[in-house]
């Protein structure tokens, strides 16, 4: 072999083992690299065995007191009524609407109402004077008429008798709906002269307390 091919020889292997070694290297980098497109691996921050995030806790709903249909609050402020005549005072619920025809007035609020009456009596009532007398003129005037007791009462301001009766109220002039109310009817007397303190709320009303706070609130003034 002449010098020229020898050196020409030694040149094509340099060539080939240079070529291949490129080729190593570039399959190397392909195989360890992410592919395009791809993620790397998992996160190496795992959950611990056993440990867990508590849901977050409900918080409880804000319960909205409210009064049943015709209950008076019991946190209810009263104001003095005078009579125009001056002959008596008798507390009644603030803010309740006012009506007044000749010598009577009346409260009222939602289905409950406060009626005062003032007239001229020469005698006393009793049981049975109220019982013949002005539980028969209820009976024919009130729907619904039903009496309950004819008792005689005695409060700080005055004594008298009480009436106690069910009736049907006026219909509702919107809905034509009708109420069951309980009616309590005291009459006071003094000296010739008699009112009527007439209480009225819903039949199912717990107004025990609002309507002791007004019948013991009564004075005679005269």
């Amino acid at each position: 072999m002449t010098r020229s091919r020898l050196t020409l020889a030694v040149a094509v292997v340099l060539l080939t083992v240079t070529v291949s070694g490129c080729g190593a290297a570039s399959s190397l980098t392909a195989t360890t690299s992410p592919a395009a497109g791809q993620t790397a691996g998992p996160s190496t921050h795992a959950t611990s065995p056993g440990s867990s995030t508590a849901p977050p806790s409900t918080p409880r709903p804000v319960v909205t007191e409210s009064n049943p249909p015709g209950d008076i609050p019991d946190n209810q402020a009263y104001v003095a009524f005078a009579s125009p005549s001056h002959r008596y005072v008798v507390n009644v619920p603030e803010g309740w609407a006012r009506s007044a025809s000749g010598s009577s007035a009346t409260f009222t609020d939602k289905l409950n109402s406060i009626t005062v009456v003032e007239s001229v009596s020469g005698t006393a009532p009793t049981v049975g004077t109220v019982t013949a007398v002005d539980v028969q003129a209820l009976r024919a005037v009130v729907p619904q008429f039903a009496l309950g007791k004819v008792v005689a009462f005695t409060r700080d301001g005055g004594s008298g008798v009480l009436i106690t009766y069910l009736a049907d109220s006026t219909p509702d002039p919107v809905t034509n709906k009708v109420v069951r109310d309980a009616v309590e009817e005291y009459v006071f007397w003094k000296a010739g002269h008699r009112v009527v303190l007439r209480l009225t709320g819903a039949q199912n009303a717990d107004n025990v307390d609002p309507w002791a706070k007004v019948t013991g609130s009564f004075r005679w003034t005269m």
